[in-house]
């Protein structure tokens, strides 16, 4: 038997994770249509399905060209999805949902029609409830679909500005998680003898470790330095970069929600690895040109780690 489920997911919650899973367990096969009319900006149909390709490869997931408006009338959505089987010469024998309109949905199609959970017993809570209080509503969602919503806040600067103290406070603030800097424990681990290809590999483990992270935070997600970072010290102290970092770093210019520049008035700390104060006067005018060029737009911190915090909240809250 292949069954049919069709909806928005926006987002995929436990109550929509219930319906699929009645409908894998009855079925040998199960088809699902995911798409709105209008979209959701911040959760597209091909996000929105991704999410259930991960974590039912059973699935056979469609994101359907052009359809109807969400307001449109049962007979044109019906219409709509009876065209789009027959154009495709797929053949559904039941059609699952947990609403009032299932069964006349299933009749103009003529399959039967599996209602599961119509009072919402099992799992209280929608769509609509969910997009007004993601972060509150958490625990109906699954990490993977929850990520989503994490917005991911990193910390610019020259070395001795402070960043991977801010970085490691705000996790505390948040309660939530953080990435710490990955350059500075190979450059450590290889006593400051780097090679090209080091760089690419800091950049990978880096980004590695913030997918890692966004599976365990909560709201935010803070961030010391980045592939932007790892490709101006590549240049800096090897004169030269590989294509594949410079990908990295474009890549990093929209992958984060915020952009904090930690400022150099903190008192300059010399731990053994670093140059001087003169260089991290140097390397700051420099990150800041290369942010500049790229487009990117970034909250300057200064003062004491106090002062610092107080201005990156008043930033996210502001957000």
């Amino acid at each position: 038997m292949r069954g049919l489920v069709v909806g928005k997911f926006a987002p995929l919650h436990k109550g929509h994770q219930f319906l699929l899973e009645t409908a894998l367990n009855e079925c040998e096969a199960v088809t699902v249509l995911v798409y709105s009319q209008p979209d959701f900006p911040a959760m597209p149909s091909e996000v929105r399905a991704s999410w259930l390709r991960i974590r039912y490869p059973r699935l056979e997931v469609f994101v359907p060209e052009n359809p109807p408006p969400n307001d449109a009338s049962d007979l044109e959505q019906r219409e709509f999805v009876k065209g789009w089987l027959l154009a495709r010469g797929i053949a559904v024998d039941a059609v699952f949902t947990s609403e009032t309109y299932g069964e006349g949905f299933a009749a103009h199609l003529g399959v039967t029609h599996r209602l599961v959970d119509l009072e919402r017993g099992r799992f209280s809570v929608s769509g609509t409830q969910i997009r007004a209080d993601v972060h509150g509503l958490r625990d109906q969602l699954e990490p993977l679909v929850y990520s989503h919503f994490v917005q991911k806040v990193v910390f610019l600067g020259a070395e001795s500005t402070g960043k991977s103290t801010l970085t490691q406070r705000m996790a505390l603030e948040y309660d939530t998680a953080f990435v710490p800097e990955v350059g500075r424990e190979v450059w450590e681990q290889k006593a400051g003898q780097l090679e090209l290809s080091d760089y690419v590999e800091i950049a990978h483990r880096h980004r590695a470790l913030e997918d890692a992270a966004l599976l365990e935070s909560k709201r935010f997600l803070f961030v010391d330095t980045n592939a932007i970072t790892t490709m101006f010290l590549g240049y800096a102290y090897e004169g030269d970069g590989l294509p594949e970092l410079t990908q990295l770093a474009r890549a990093a210019e929209t992958r984060y929600q915020h952009v904090f520049l930690c400022d150099t008035d903190f008192a300059f700390v010399q731990d053994g690895w670093r140059d001087n104060a003169f260089w991290r006067e140097r390397a700051q005018g420099l990150i800041k040109y290369d942010l500049a060029v790229r487009g990117v737009a970034y909250t300057l911190v200064s003062g004491d780690l106090e002062t610092r915090v107080m201005q990156v909240k008043a930033a996210l809250a502001a957000h």
